[in-house]
């Protein structure tokens, strides 16, 4: 037991240490904690669910096919940049805002590793070893998102974000999404297939 919960603590630190800049993003542009959290939870669950179902042979889609989940925070930090300032939708850090739907949305995006972790862990599990696993998962994620709201309350860092957000953010996201892009081979794929 104490094997199973030092190796899922470990596995989740590892594939979400990216996303606990993203989290504190979101809880810095929103004043409620609702949708971020609720939006994380319901993409890791994505997440969690299709590690469970590659872990069971259900889907085999192909690694490029899967980055291309990386379009979303693409597409999510050029909205963010081409937003007016003046557009009262628009929020001051250039971050559209959380809605859930938009969150889990990222979350699944930024979760190829965390698919390609998790499948193979699945794999070597028991059904005791797999429940235990993925409780441990959920509870890391509860306390990534304490620590993302607890950071985006730290006076330094949230003026930091209020100040330079409107063209950190969308870097932010549009890097995180051409990495995706980038290291699960969707880019070299989608040119070899356009190209040949």
């Amino acid at each position: 037991m104490l094997a199973t919960t030092l190796t899922a603590v470990l596995a989740f630190a590892a594939t979400n240490l990216d996303d606990i800049l993203i989290v504190t993003l979101f809880f810095a542009q929103s004043p409620r904690r609702a949708p971020v959290v609720s939006g994380q939870f319901l993409g890791f669950a994505g997440l969690v669910a299709l590690s469970l179902l590659g872990y069971l042979g259900s889907l085999a889609l192909p690694r490029e096919w899967v980055g291309l989940l990386g379009l979303a925070p693409v597409l999510l930090g050029l909205r963010a940049w081409l937003a007016k300032p003046e557009d009262p939708n628009a929020s001051h850090s250039g971050l559209p805002h959380p809605a859930t739907l938009q969150v889990a949305a990222v979350t699944m995006a930024n979760g190829a590793d965390n698919i390609g972790i998790y499948t193979p862990l699945f794999a070597s599990s028991n059904t005791q070893q797999l429940a235990l696993t993925i409780v441990v998962f959920f509870g890391m994620l509860g306390a990534w998102c304490w620590l993302g709201y607890r950071l985006s309350r730290q006076p330094a860092v949230a003026l930091a974000i209020q100040r330079q957000g409107r063209w950190v953010v969308p870097l932010v996201l549009v890097s995180l999404g051409l990495i995706i892009l980038l290291e699960s081979g969707t880019l070299s794929w989608l040119a070899s297939a356009l190209g040949g």
